[in-house]
């Protein structure tokens, strides 16, 4: 029976380790921002890298940068690099490149997601909890990008 599960064994996915690779916090206006009444704009930006290590070993490493003004003063700007070591085997290509661009860096979402509230917090503001992110949405707008660029390289390479 052991032997019937080893050899119908299909994709491999897990996770090795997940870490913060990089932090920084500023507040280029204090004190002077903590007097002001709090009403933030807040702007996220949000990419990821991926690393092949060995074959089937991958660092994934969510950027994300979080900068909030209140009028035209940067009250403070958080950006956490979180990232995470994973195993992928036995995985085609398209579902490859799918759990690289999407399903690794939801799992590393929430943990970038506490960080920056932890860091905020301790920076003496309010806490910032931020939305959820739908990975899987953001990676198909990937797909669609690199597709309408491909065809505009393809018409650029026939029309000379």
């Amino acid at each position: 029976m052991v032997e019937n599960a080893r050899t119908q064994e299909g994709p491999v996915f897990t996770i090795q380790r997940i870490y913060v690779k990089d932090v920084s916090f500023e507040t280029p206006h204090a004190p002077d921002i903590f007097r002001e009444e709090w009403k933030p704009e807040v702007n996220v930006d949000l990419q990821t890298k991926t690393n092949r290590l060995e074959e089937s070993i991958f660092e994934v490493v969510l950027h994300l940068t979080v900068t909030v003004k209140m009028a035209d003063k940067v009250a403070f700007l958080v950006e956490v690099h979180q990232a995470g070591i994973f195993t992928l085997k036995g995985f085609p290509q398209e579902q490859l490149s799918h759990a690289l661009g999407s399903m690794c860096p939801n799992i590393l979402y929430p943990y970038a997601r506490e960080a920056i509230s932890d860091i905020v917090i301790r920076g003496g503001f309010p806490q910032l909890l931020l939305a959820p992110v739908n990975f899987d949405a953001l990676y198909l707008q990937h797909l669609e990008q690199q597709k309408k660029s491909a065809g505009k390289q393809e018409e650029t390479t026939t029309k000379q």
